[in-house]
C-alpha cells in the first residue's frame, strides 16, 4: 500500500478509535492522546500492516497495546492524582528515612557507584525501568530479547555488587 494512501484509510476509523479510547479512559484529554499515539504508531510501523487484513482491527489492537503499557507505566509510577477542582498531585508513598541518602554526598555517591555499571547494561536496565517491555527494548537498541533480559539480569548484579557495603547492606 502506497504510504500517501494509508494515512486517509487509518483516518477513516478515527471515530471509531475515539470511542474506544474514551471507554478505556473516561477522559476526553486522555482519550485524545491515545487516538493520536495510535496514529503515530500505525503510520511508524505502517510496514508491519499485512494489507488485505483487518485494518480497523490492527489499529484497534495498536490502541489497547497503547493503553495498557500506558496504564502499566502510571501504575509503576505510585503517584496518585485527586480529581477535585483544586488537581492535587500527591506521591504514592511517603518516603521512609531508612530509605533516603543521609546527605548530598551520600546520594552523590550512590549514583557514582550505580553508573559505574557498563552502559550497555545499564542502557537496557533504564529502559526495562521506565516501563519499556523486553520485546519494545530489543526494537529499539536492535539486540536479540535474549540479550536483552540477560543485560538487565547483569545491571542488577552488577548494581546490587557496586552498592555493596552502602548503610551496612552486605
Amino acid at each position: 500500500m502506497p504510504p500517501e494512501s494509508f494515512g486517509p484509510q487509518i483516518f477513516q476509523h478515527e471515530q471509531f478509535l475515539r470511542g474506544l479510547a474514551m471507554k478505556l479512559t473516561r477522559h476526553s484529554e486522555d482519550a485524545e492522546d491515545l487516538v493520536q499515539e495510535t496514529f503515530y504508531k500505525a503510520i511508524k510501523n505502517q510496514s508491519k500492516y499485512q494489507e488485505g487484513t483487518n485494518l480497523r482491527g490492527w489499529l484497534y489492537t495498536i490502541l489497547k497495546n497503547t493503553f495498557i503499557n500506558n496504564y502499566r507505566k502510571k501504575k509503576n509510577q505510585n503517584t496518585y492524582a485527586d480529581d477535585s477542582e483544586n488537581q492535587y498531585v500527591l506521591g504514592g508513598m511517603m518516603a521512609n528515612r531508612e530509605d533516603e541518602a543521609d546527605s548530598p554526598y551520600e546520594m552523590a555517591n550512590i549514583i557514582d557507584r550505580i553508573e559505574n555499571v557498563e552502559r550497555t547494561y545499564l542502557d537496557a536496565f533504564m529502559m526495562y525501568f521506565n516501563g519499556y517491555k523486553y520485546e519494545e527494548i530489543a526494537d529499539q537498541m536492535g539486540i536479540p530479547l535474549g540479550t536483552v533480559k540477560s543485560r538487565i539480569f547483569l545491571a542488577r548484579r552488577k548494581m546490587m555488587d557496586q552498592l555493596r557495603g552502602i548503610r551496612g547492606n552486605d
